[in-house]
């Protein structure tokens, strides 16, 4: 099937494009990626690649089928309704923004520019509509860190607040969400649902640890794996990855192994982080993402990022970088650090470093740049001047 990008790189003209990959006999869409192949699988609606927070790219293909099946299993969950388009148009949550609202017969609302609480504002209470008396359900989908900016935005900000409540759900993925931001978030009324997924799930495929419908999960070896209709074709031009990726188990049903360990308590899904974001600490293994969940729920460190670094005496170590403070801060924060995290996860996490920066490096799907901030560190980079 051919593949073209979208005429520009204008959320409008990627709405165009997807309207002809998802609903006519248009051509894939190839999105964020330079120099793919002039084809694509037959079925093929649209190609993602991204070279997410490790720095690693993929091309991920995912076929119409797939794409229709999420965007109907997310309605059945939540509900059909406007769509706001507040992410990156070329990365999956965005395309499925677009889709559902294709899919419902809506054009999608567009958050142009880059991300600001006051734009968002006004672009969500424009949406307000009625059919046949009746008020039309509003959506978006959001970061982690977008939705921070807008709470904090909103402290300060009526029209923010009222924004952040109109919306009749909120899906937020990409990365896990803070405990404290779920709160805050909360107590201004949104509607937050935590969606679960990736490029290779054609987006969120699990909401708050349930699966959508036809969507099955299970763990095998820690890792969790996910399968049913929303599943990507694979990885273009790339079939010893797509094979290793997408298992078939013994009943012929395909799999996707996320990466992720995890468990499922009476049919609930717990993410407990990457499974290759760990560090061998004095001959013990430590989950970063268990250290930077403990971090983050100390009040002011939500944003924080937890990386590794070397350590000469234990090997390996690990460093909690900071938006927005002083370097003078640093040790009084380690000293806060260390405790918490040795009760949730264990003496050998404890970091080893805070440090200051003063903006969070981010990619274009609002995820932090961990692969920038570990090229940093290692090169004995000043962050707090970064």
């Amino acid at each position: 099937m051919r593949l073209e990008p979208p005429a520009s790189g204008d959320p409008r003209d990627v709405v165009r494009a997807l309207r002809a990959a998802v609903l006519g006999a248009g051509p894939a869409v190839a999105l964020g990626g330079a120099d793919l192949p002039g084809d694509a699988p037959a079925g093929t609606a649209v190609v993602v690649t991204t070279s997410g927070s490790t720095g690693v790219p993929k091309s991920v293909a995912i076929s119409r089928n797939a794409l229709i099946a999420s965007a109907y299993a997310t309605a059945a969950r939540i509900g059909e309704g406007s769509w706001l388009l507040a992410v990156p148009a070329t990365y999956v949550a965005g395309v499925q923004v677009m889709v559902r609202a294709l899919l419902a017969d809506r054009e999608p609302a567009v958050l142009a520019g880059p991300f600001r609480p006051e734009p968002f504002a006004a672009a969500a209470l424009g949406m307000a509509s009625h059919d046949n008396g009746e008020r039309v359900p509003t959506f978006t989908s959001l970061v982690p860190a977008q939705l921070q900016r807008l709470l904090d935005a909103a402290d300060a900000d009526p029209a923010v607040a009222q924004a952040v409540r109109s919306f009749e759900g909120i899906l937020i993925g990409g990365q896990a969400l803070a405990p404290a931001i779920r709160e805050r978030a909360l107590a201004v009324g949104a509607r937050v649902i935590r969606t679960y997924g990736s490029s290779e799930t054609s987006g969120g495929c699990v909401y708050d640890g349930v699966p959508l419908d036809g969507v099955g999960m299970r763990i095998v070896d820690g890792e969790v794996r996910l399968s049913g209709p929303t599943l990507a074709d694979g990885y273009l031009g790339d079939p010893g990855r797509t094979a290793s990726v997408f298992p078939v188990d013994d009943d012929g049903r395909r799999w996707y192994r996320t990466g992720d360990g995890g468990e499922i308590v009476d049919g609930v899904l717990r993410v407990t982080g990457r499974l290759d974001n760990v560090i061998v600490s004095g001959g013990v293994n430590v989950s970063l993402d268990r250290v930077e969940a403990a971090v983050r729920g100390i009040p002011g460190l939500e944003s924080a990022v937890v990386v590794p670094i070397p350590d000469e005496t234990w090997g390996q170590g690990s460093a909690v970088v900071v938006p927005g403070i002083a370097v003078s801060r640093e040790a009084d924060l380690l000293a806060a650090i260390r405790p918490v995290v040795a009760a949730a996860v264990g003496a050998p996490a404890r970091p080893a470093r805070v440090v200051a920066i003063g903006e969070m490096p981010a990619l274009d799907s609002g995820k932090p740049d961990r692969a920038l901030l570990r090229r940093r560190l290692d090169a004995g980079g000043d962050l707090a001047r970064a």
